[in-house]
């Protein structure tokens, strides 16, 4: 085969004594995936090599973090026991023979059934060994995380102000305090370790669901296994977009095959990969491919010689593997939220010791004690810190993550869920995302003559029965058969030919299938020797494959009998099928109906060109075949030549003769059209990018529902001017989904190059838009330029030139079925159809949804009812209505259960129906979520529950005029241990009303704007969520635990709660569920908060 020139790329040094280089390999745009098709269980990180940089894998989110300021210093003590394991190497010094000996292999048959037993049981399983634990580390993090160190530095306090401060009555009150601040503080560690256990069980079990095969051939017969059961020895066929599973030898490579070692090297320069050894050092030579990285381009055929650990990548991954963590953009939003609230608690804290030391204590020097002062701010922190709030938002985004699983969709990291409902443009690709990537050719023509396939059979049985050697098609079908890198699998042949499987990629099964219903492929192939071949990529937009002459019969087959008699022994036949706008130019003869070879006049050349617009027109993909006579004296140098390629591909610009045309269909998926209109009406523009013609995308986006205005209404890259003029309004310029005009354009890819910025934003701003004819780096331009217009991008794709669009993307998307590269480069993986892409924005936005209702779960008594009675203790001498226990057991117990469980809330009937959440602006927590939560539902509440404690006090005698401003002063004629018992069962009473209430706020949430009948939350599937009702009922035992039991009432100051105190709240709750009535409190409350929440917040009406 052809040796690649060589090319400087990336140095890699191994030596025990090398030095520190000098620069640093730059930082990746956006960190590497863990996920391929080829043993996905092995892939590990981005390290580099030349300072054997750490790889931190990480179980929850399989995201890569680099910081290689950090992870240099510690890679360094790893480098010389990783050079002393590399340089014994020789697999790339010893020839492919003595390697076949050495593993009891052949390049014919590869490994017996038996010799692969035998190597599995030598070398295990091609798995890599898991990241070591740091045990002290992660239990520091369960007891650690959220608001673990506040609640255990309360409880040292509360503990302390029992004992020694408490002296010489300590209140036992305290202590109790102090015990559930620690029970707390061990039941919050224990809930993050079961969390962290079921996060990287749901994540674990992604794995699996990710393809994870490669091909090879044993026993002589190509199969396709596992990547973790391929062994040494094992024969591994490679192709552009493979990821390679293990460490190979190659034995046979493409002159274009190269290889993106990037992900070991830090650089993105391509290597080509090559037969014999170019460097004697083992990480540098071109004739190993190595684990991890990709085949970019070309095909080839390699020998494994190391998996699993023994790998490159599995050796430096076991010396310097080490966990990572980190927060997603969401939890740290939360936390930025968090740090708010605990600097109004730190203020209120401070404000409490000043006017503690500044006024109370000298001039109320009984009211509160410095135990006393401790507890109250202890209060104070567990009244304003929502508790319950880090624990909702891990868990809401792992049951999303769950949730998508079961619907066959791999969210690679749960930063991915986040961003989900903020894209506001797809950018698609068409073949095998919005096709179903099962083509077959339904059109042929010779010359101007066209046909069906059934027809083109018929064609050939004329042509055979006439005596003048008439073989154009023969000639079609023989280039066809040729110039293709498919091959039917071995295990299918003898099916009918629509049930075979072939290897290869969808044009090439197309054509080959078209091939074989018009004679066996396998004499074609059998009567010519390939010497050569370019694969097609999709920057040329062809395939070049070179033969030469094995048997005469092929002669006949291929060429028109003059040139059958004129070639010679020892000449070439060049084959390249391709484009017909590129090749058609290069074309000087043609193919007759006769089979006869005549100069390509410009009446042929026009029909031809009419013909392929016609097709076009109606969604056919098609593909030109020409092939060329190569004398001997015509090629100066031989395929081993590194020059080779470029001759070749300079004999290819000219003089071709134009064999035929076939035109292929790709019928779109059946649910492609529905998806694009829910998308559509969901606020999200979905354009197609695609390789293809622009009439042929134009006519498959019409099928698609991409493209819905009549082909007359279509603009075209004339539309676009290059001066500021009114263009069409952008559909998210408007504040709602009020229907406008739909405006539809089709640019091509070269026409996309002249655009200025003036024009890019016009084209920006079109609903429907269809990039034809577009290069990966076309691609990559494209979703650039809508990121830097302030929209969110996810891009879809399967094939190894969407890879670069994917990574560049907010949201990458590919399909299971892609190429491994493509996987690799995306956020996440559709396993089975593209109509799961709905799925994934309708979790986006519900997890983002039901964090909002968490929230205003949580604030108005967990927080904001919790603070009053603390602040009319201290400051107007009240008596605290709440105790700082029950506060504890409202943060921790009877709120978080309920808060945990709306993450189980089903989507809201519009989730799709409303435009994508902005994340520049519509934030988590905004000052109108604030003002509802604080100033309409926690004013509410809080009054209710003043209101009901000290009417419970006004019924038993004790008028509130005797507390206001008294700070513990009683008149005479009440007795202080009468006013006690009865303060308890105030305090029981403020209790007991905010859990009732907050039972009817939980309802309330669960919605923007319908009440409990019309969202109901059982009995209506779609609506279903009856984990609130055990939550409630937590709750409620919480209650009866607490105030009923009769050890706790003397050693808590509770009491129980005269049962009407149950049913009084429902009355200041009931509009918190239900729909209210036309009066003046609807007006008053509700329309303000209907039109502040609009877009997001929860159900507000009161």
């Amino acid at each position: 085969m052809a040796n690649p020139p060589e090319k400087e790329g990336p140095r890699i040094q191994w030596t025990a004594d090398d030095v520190e280089s000098a620069s640093r390999p730059r930082a990746l745009h956006r960190s590497n995936s863990q996920f391929s098709i080829h043993s996905s269980h092995s892939r590990r990180g981005s390290i580099d090599p030349s300072h054997a940089l750490p790889i931190q894998y990480r179980a929850v989110s399989f995201q890569i973090d680099e910081s290689i300021d950090q992870e240099f210093l510690k890679a360094k003590k790893h480098k010389n026991s990783a050079a002393k394991e590399l340089e014994n190497l020789d697999w790339h010094i010893v020839s492919p023979d003595e390697i076949f000996e050495r593993l009891s292999t052949s390049k014919t048959r590869g490994l017996s059934g038996e010799q692969a037993k035998k190597n599995i049981s030598k070398y295990g399983k091609n798995v890599p060994s898991h990241p070591p634990t740091h045990y002290t580390k992660q239990i520091f993090g369960y007891f650690f995380k959220g608001f673990g160190g506040i609640l255990l530095v309360g409880g040292i306090l509360v503990f302390v102000s029992w004992k020694p401060l408490g002296e010489p009555a300590p209140a036992i009150a305290n202590l109790a305090l102090a015990i559930v601040l620690l029970a707390v503080f061990v039941i919050q560690a224990v809930f993050n370790a079961w969390q962290d256990w079921s996060s990287s069980r749901v994540m674990a079990s992604i794995t699996t669901m990710l393809p994870d095969s490669c091909i090879i051939l044993r026993d002589g017969v190509q199969a396709t296994v596992l990547g973790s059961d391929i062994v040494p020895g094992d024969i591994l066929y490679i192709k552009a977009g493979n990821k390679l599973p293990a460490d190979v030898r190659l034995i046979e490579i493409s002159s274009d095959a190269k290889f993106d070692r990037s992900i070991l090297t830090g650089e993105s320069a391509p290597l080509p990969g090559t037969v014999d050894s170019t460097d004697p050092n083992f990480l540098e030579t071109r004739c190993i491919g190595l684990q991890g990285t990709h085949c970019i381009a070309g095909s080839g055929l390699g020998v494994v010689v190391s998996t699993g650990d023994e790998t490159v990548f599995g050796r430096i991954a076991k010396l310097t593997n080490e966990p990572s963590t980190g927060m997603t953009p969401l939890e740290k939003e939360v936390l930025n939220f968090v740090f708010v609230i605990i600097s109004i608690m730190v203020t209120m804290i401070v404000l409490f010791i000043i006017v503690w030391a500044a006024y109370l204590r000298k001039n109320h020097p009984g009211w509160i004690s410095v135990p006393a002062l401790i507890v109250s701010c202890v209060s104070v922190a567990i009244a304003f810190i929502p508790e319950g709030l880090p624990i909702a938002v891990t868990a809401s985004l792992t049951i999303t993550a769950n949730i998508m699983r079961k619907n066959k969709i791999l969210c690679k990291s749960l930063k991915t869920v986040e961003t989900l409902g903020s894209v506001s443009v797809i950018c698609s690709d068409k073949t095998g995302t919005l096709t179903k990537n099962k083509m077959y050719v339904t059109k042929a023509a010779i010359g101007a003559f066209d046909m069906s396939v059934e027809g083109s059979r018929d064609e050939m049985i004329r042509q055979k029965n006439a005596d003048d050697g008439q073989n154009s098609v023969s000639q079609l079908r023989t280039i066809a058969g040729l110039c293709n890198s498919g091959n039917f699998d071995a295990a299918t042949y003898h099916l009918p030919l629509h049930d075979r499987k072939i290897h290869g990629d969808a044009t090439d099964q197309a054509i080959l299938r078209f091939s074989e219903s018009l004679g066996p492929v396998t004499e074609v192939r059998e009567s010519w020797v390939k010497t050569f071949e370019l694969a097609f990529n999709s920057k040329n937009k062809y395939m070049i494959r070179t033969f030469t002459l094995a048997d005469k019969v092929g002669l006949d087959l291929a060429l028109s009998l003059t040139e059958a008699n004129e070639f010679r022994q020892n000449a070439t036949l060049l084959t390249i099928k391709g484009a017909p706008d590129v090749l058609i130019g290069r074309c000087s003869m043609f193919v007759d109906r006769d089979g006869v070879s005549k100069p390509l006049d410009e009446a042929t050349r026009f029909s031809i060109s009419c013909m392929k617009d016609r097709w076009s027109s109606r969604g056919k993909r098609v593909i030109l075949l020409a092939r060329k006579t190569l004398g001997h004296e015509q090629i100066q140098l031989t395929p081993a030549d590194a020059k080779f390629e470029d001759e070749i591909m300079e004999h290819s610009r000219t003089g071709l003769t134009f064999v035929g045309i076939v035109g292929i269909v790709d019928p779109p998926r059946d649910e492609i059209p529905s998806v694009v209109s829910i998308l559509r009406r969901a606020g999200i523009r979905i354009f197609m990018v695609t390789g293809d013609f622009a009439l042929t995308a134009q006519a498959i986006a019409a099928e698609c529902g991409v493209i819905t205005n009549p082909p007359g209404a279509v603009k075209t890259v004339t539309a676009l001017t290059r001066d500021e003029v009114s263009a069409p309004s952008s559909i998210n310029k408007s504040s709602d989904l009020t229907p406008q005009p739909v405006t539809s354009i089709v640019v091509s890819g070269p026409e996309l190059i002249t655009l200025n910025e003036c024009q890019w934003d016009q084209l920006c701003r079109y609903d429907e838009i269809v990039f034809a004819r577009t290069t990966p780096e076309q691609k990559l331009r494209i979703v650039r330029e809508f990121q830097s217009r302030d929209e969110i991008v996810g891009m879809t794709g399967d094939g190894v030139n969407d890879a670069p669009s994917l990574k560049a993307a907010d949201i990458g998307i590919a399909l299971g079925s892609g190429s491994d590269i493509a996987i690799e480069a995306a956020d996440m993986v559709l396993l089975e159809s593209f109509s799961a892409i709905v799925h994934a924005v309708q979790y986006g936005r519900v997890v983002f949804d039901n964090l909002k209702k968490t929230i205003a779960y949580l604030l108005p008594a967990g927080s904001f009812s919790e603070f009053w009675p603390v602040f009319g203790n201290v400051i107007f001498g009240l008596p605290q209505i709440l105790s700082s226990f029950l506060m504890i057991i409202i943060c921790c117990f009877t709120d978080c259960a309920a808060a945990i469980v709306l993450a189980y809330e089903a989507p809201e009937a519009d989730v799709l129906l409303r435009r994508p959440r902005k994340p520049k602006v519509d934030r988590l927590v905004n000052w109108q979520l604030m003002v509802q939560t604080y100033a309409f539902i926690g004013v509410l509440e809080s009054i209710a529950s003043f209101a009901m404690a000290f009417w419970y006090l006004e019924r038993q005698g004790i008028p509130f005029s005797v507390f206001w401003f008294q700070y513990g002063a009683l008149p005479d004629n009440l007795d202080a241990d009468f006013v006690a018992s009865k303060l308890a069962v105030a305090s029981s009473i403020y209790f007991v009303n905010l859990v009732v209430m907050q039972w009817f706020n939980l309802l309330g949430v669960r919605t923007r704007r319908l009440s409990i009948v019309q969202h109901p939350p059982l009995f209506k599937k779609e609506t279903r969520n009856w984990l609130l009702f055990p939550a409630m009922s937590f709750a409620l035992v919480m209650v009866f635990f607490w105030l009923y039991v009769p050890e706790f009432q003397r050693v808590l100051g509770t009491a129980e709660v005269p049962v009407e105190y149950f049913f009084l709240p429902a009355p200041f709750s009931w509009r918190r569920a239900a729909p209210p009535p036309p009066t003046v409190y609807t007006v008053v409350s509700v329309a303000p908060m209907s039109a502040a929440f609009e877009d997001m917040a929860p159900n507000a009406g009161a």
